[in-house]
């Protein structure tokens, strides 16, 4: 009888282990595989760490119109224009000054004996500076300009972008007194710009 007990016990102990192992319908196996994507992989949830989280001065999240703003600021548009009047204002000081340390300025070369007037001499340094602010702002915006396109382009901003747009620029203004004065303009300014470029960085 006690023979016949311990059978059945281990009948039974024998078709329940197994049965225990295999998993059922309702809870499904957690694989590795799967962890790993949710935490290093395509479906880990990103999150925008703030500096004030990484320690630093927290900065609230930019407005619809802070970012067309600086979307407009970024833009060659803008370049151009902030280049066009930064070379007009320049131009005009350094046409004013040169006017004023020309000692033949507001002489007429019919009559070089009368002494000129200060409306003459004054009249004389405006239109040398209103020259001076015309040729300087052209200058600037088509550098400006060509420098931007050029760095969109290549997509990086280094020194050879400024080489670059100095060639074109000095090309185009020169090549208006022939393909020799484009030629010279190209590599004169191409050199300048990267005198320039190398002095700053």
């Amino acid at each position: 009888m006690a023979a016949s007990t311990g059978a059945a016990d281990a009948a039974a102990s024998d078709s329940t282990g197994p049965a225990s192992s295999v998993p059922t319908m309702g809870s499904p196996t957690i694989q590795y595989s799967m962890v790993l994507e949710h935490l290093v992989g395509e479906k880990r949830p990103i999150k925008d760490l703030s500096p004030g989280v990484m320690g630093g001065l927290p900065v609230p999240p930019k407005s619809d119109e802070q970012k067309m703003i600086e979307r407009g600021m970024e833009s060659c548009a803008f370049k151009s224009v902030l280049a066009c009047v930064g070379g007009f204002v320049l131009g005009g000081a350094f046409g004013v000054f040169t006017a004023g340390i020309d000692t033949n300025v507001g002489f007429d070369p019919k009559d070089p004996l009368r002494t000129p007037t200060a409306r003459e001499v004054l009249k004389d340094m405006g239109q040398r500076g209103m020259s001076y602010a015309k040729n300087f702002a052209i200058v600037g915006a088509m550098f400006s300009c060509t420098e931007c396109i050029i760095e969109s382009h290549r997509g990086k901003s280094d020194w050879k972008n400024a080489v670059y747009s100095g060639c074109v620029t000095g090309g185009a203004i020169g090549f208006r007194a022939g393909l020799k004065a484009g030629v010279l303009g190209c590599g004169g300014f191409a050199a300048f710009s990267a005198a320039i470029e190398y002095y700053l960085r």
